[in-house]
């Protein structure tokens, strides 16, 4: 976060009443507690050190922050007009027309959890580490559009996705008519959620000598290729919060928080292009706890605009979601093999 960025943010706190300064501790102190214990995975020993405030002061404050940013996440992490083809869409010869009805990616991550005794095997991921089942959807400025925190780490993704869309308190944002998400193969190839081929591998060290359904792998690659707009979503989210890595000692309510107050602060800070910038300079990382199946593939050099939508190439209301992607499966191999 540029100083700038920061200067804003804790504008915004205060002139909408959401961190009020106290007679010891101005909103931009708070502020900076909470930064520094969430962007560099301090306990609250080195943050007594660093700001020379007691233990219970920092306790109390990172609460009230927590508590102030979460309660952000209904402005912050929304998706963006689903109606419009994202640029990076709209200008790719690979991905356009036969993605043009995409509006984001979907995927579950594991992020840390600090959890003891008897409870500690439901918090157990496929590593067994004790961790929270994240899922989140992004879209193509790598932003969240929508996140649910709260479920154990032993908890598949398929269950975390269909409480998300079953239960009408959790505003999962629905897609319009034909258009719809990218998930991986965990996932059911259904409703507004576009899955790869099982069983039907792709690397990009192979791409010149696809063997078997060369149709199915060639879909399976594009397809993994536009996915990976979640992978590098959590790697630049994990990277600049390394709390999700390594979760401190605080109750279970409280955890299960950081993730979606760490996500309001990413998508404020992806607003500010010299931010943005910074993470370019360092690197997009892949998440690698995030519970893909597939290979994630770099894009290559896109081209320009490739010409007019084709309105076939969204969801048919009386087309399922198999028999779509087998529409464009042989869309794809017409048009690269023409």
């Amino acid at each position: 976060m540029t100083r700038d960025c920061f200067v804003r943010f804790s504008s915004i706190m205060e002139q909408t009443g959401r961190l009020t300064a106290s007679r010891a501790v101005s909103v931009e102190e708070q502020l900076m507690i909470f930064l520094f214990v969430v962007g560099h995975g301090a306990s609250n020993r080195d943050a007594q050190e660093t700001w020379q405030r007691s233990g219970s002061t920092i306790s109390k404050y990172f609460g009230i922050v927590l508590e102030a940013i979460f309660n952000m996440s209904g402005e912050y992490i929304r998706p963006p007009d689903m109606t419009n083809v994202h640029h990076t869409i709209r200008y790719s010869n690979r991905f356009f027309p036969y993605f043009q009805g995409c509006v984001g990616a979907i995927d579950g991550t594991h992020v840390s959890a600090c959890v003891g005794g008897a409870r500690a095997d439901k918090f157990r991921g496929r590593k067994g580490d004790t961790t929270w089942n994240v899922m989140a959807a992004c879209d193509f400025d790598l932003k969240f559009m929508y996140m649910l925190s709260g479920w154990e780490g032993s908890a598949h993704d398929a269950r975390v996705l269909e409480h998300a869309i079953s239960e009408p308190q959790n505003s999962f944002p629905f897609p319009p008519p034909g258009k719809y998400y990218l998930v991986d193969s965990g996932y059911a190839n259904r409703g507004c959620f576009l899955a790869p081929y099982r069983g039907t591998n792709y690397h990009l060290r192979d791409r010149r000598r696809l063997g078997g359904d060369r149709k199915k792998e060639q879909f399976n690659y594009r397809h993994a290729s536009l996915r990976n707009a979640i992978e590098r979503t959590f790697g630049i989210w994990k990277r600049r919060f390394p709390i999700l890595r390594s979760m401190h000692q605080f109750p279970l309510d409280k955890q299960a928080m950081i993730p979606v107050a760490c996500a309001v602060l990413h998508n404020f800070i992806r607003m500010d292009p010299a931010s943005v910038a910074q993470d370019h300079v360092s690197g997009d990382e892949d998440d690698d706890d995030a519970s893909s199946e597939d290979d994630s593939v770099d894009a290559d050099p896109d081209g320009v605009d490739v010409g007019e939508s084709s309105s076939h190439l969204n969801i048919p209301q009386d087309m399922d979601m198999g028999a779509f992607r087998d529409y464009v499966t042989n869309c794809i191999h017409e048009g690269s093999s023409g």
